[in-house]
């Protein structure tokens, strides 16, 4: 079975841990490969190829619709042409699986950040969580079958949005609508993340709240705006540093706890925040307890090391 990666920023890859977040504020060149003249990330494609500068706002919109991610080369034919294969697969699902190809050849920050070794290389996308899948060429039906399971890993995780198909026989068949479009307040706050005004992007989540206060998307996207401002610009050796100078300093394990999440290591993070609301009291206590209940959201509700932490901060606790 497929299994929930780390977090919303980064991946346990095939080799070691993925850190996307150095695909934050990147330009958006014009696309050019597979399924380039689809549409953008945001809209209904079905097959949509993306950029170091699109990919932030393509993997938004997997908590609506689920999402392989295809790793490939044009230099490297064969792994291109198993695009189709895996179109072929995802259609099997029924629009569950929204397809999106990135070609390493163009867009280094990706190959970076998911240190690509061969290709082609898939990753599942789901709530905005990569899920490792395979490296290689296989037959359709099997990577139905496994497309299959990632369908029911996006059903667990309230993920059923599906996209209307372009070709072939499911076309005209297709019964369910298409995803809905981003709201202006979503669209507004991918917009300034890409150029990083992480205000301005605080400022759209908030008005969206503000007039829906039940979009759980708007409400993820504040939190993860949160976690960005307060790494931005970091040195990770010097901060990871310090902590471990001085193990007293709750600034400094903050800091380090969000660091962890950023890089994937969530449970470290949980692990070191719960450690610390031991050993502190009144002010300072309530400032770690605050804290890890923000990164509870940045996480999501949904996944299980949320659950596991939640219990361990309450036998901290009480």
């Amino acid at each position: 079975m497929v299994a929930m990666s780390a977090s919303p920023f980064s991946a346990a890859a095939l080799r070691g841990a993925v850190d996307l977040s150095a695909l934050k504020n990147r330009p958006a060149p014009a696309a050019t490969g597979p399924g380039a003249s689809d549409t953008s990330p945001s809209g209904p494609g079905e097959v949509v190829e993306v950029t170091d500068g699109t990919f932030q706002q393509a993997v938004a919109t997997t908590t609506s619709v689920a999402a392989v991610l295809v790793l490939y080369s044009r230099s490297i034919p064969e792994s291109a042409q198993f695009i189709d294969i895996v179109v072929a697969a995802a259609r099997r699902t029924g629009g569950r699986l929204r397809v999106m190809t990135a070609d390493i050849e163009t867009e280094l920050n990706i190959r970076q950040a998911f240190q690509v070794q061969s290709v082609p290389t898939l990753f599942g996308l789901v709530q905005a969580r990569p899920v490792p899948l395979f490296g290689g060429v296989y037959p359709e039906d099997e990577v139905a079958t496994l497309f299959g399971q990632l369908v029911d890993l996006a059903t667990q995780q309230g993920v059923t949005g599906t996209v209307a198909s372009t070709d072939g026989p499911d076309a005209a068949a297709a019964s369910e609508p298409a995803e809905e479009p981003l709201s202006p307040h979503h669209d507004a706050a991918f917009t300034a993340i890409e150029a990083g005004d992480y205000a301005a992007a605080r400022t759209a989540y908030q008005d969206a709240l503000a007039e829906n206060p039940q979009d759980e998307e708007a409400r993820l996207g504040l939190a993860q705006i949160g976690l960005l401002e307060r790494t931005d610009g970091v040195d990770l050796a010097a901060t990871r540093a310090a902590a471990a100078e001085r193990p007293d300093d709750v600034d400094a394990q903050l800091l380090v706890a969000d660091l962890d999440v950023l890089g994937g290591h969530v449970e470290d993070a949980f692990t070191r925040l719960v450690d610390l609301v031991r050993t502190t009291a009144g002010a300072d206590r309530d400032r770690v307890r605050t804290h890890l209940l923000e990164l509870f959201e940045v996480v999501g509700p949904a996944d299980e090391r949320v659950r596991r932490g939640r219990t361990a901060l309450m036998s901290a606790l009480f």
